[in-house]
């Protein structure tokens, strides 16, 4: 992968798409490195989450996050997260495939650093977004 610059950077430009699956093992897992949800609960048992209304178990939300920050960051080596506003519009279930793309809506120079400007989606198989959010990103010039 190679190193992609503010100059590269245009409005319209699409990040992705990029294909995931998160595995109930993954879910478990990422409870445990949180040393929480770790007993029966939504995320990780289709008993508890069928009995708090979900259609089964469901990918917490820090995790979304996280996934949704590894598009931006997984854009380019030289990318970094400045800011991830994310709103969630249903929840998202495992061993479903998922994907994530993105797609540049402003380009900045603040305080001489290039600011790139994303929308960014997670969305089912059935193409309805489970997950937005706003990004911004930095990039450096190519005369850095």
């Amino acid at each position: 992968m190679t190193a992609l610059y503010f100059e590269d950077v245009e409005i319209g430009d699409d990040i992705g798409p990029v294909e995931r699956v998160v595995t109930t093992e993954e879910v478990v897992a990422f409870g445990k490195i949180r040393q929480q949800d770790t007993g029966p609960n939504r995320f990780n048992d289709a008993e508890v989450a069928k009995s708090e209304g979900l259609p089964g178990p469901i990918v917490p939300g820090a995790m979304n996050i996280a996934i949704m920050s590894q598009l931006i960051t997984g854009w380019s080596p030289s990318v970094t997260l400045r800011l991830l506003d994310v709103v969630f519009r249903q929840v998202v279930p495992h061993n479903k495939t998922l994907t994530l793309s993105g797609i540049v809506t402003d380009t900045n120079v603040v305080d001489g650093e290039g600011q790139v400007e994303c929308d960014v989606f997670m969305q089912n198989d059935e193409g309805t977004r489970l997950v937005i959010a706003r990004a911004v990103a930095v990039l450096p010039a190519k005369s850095a």
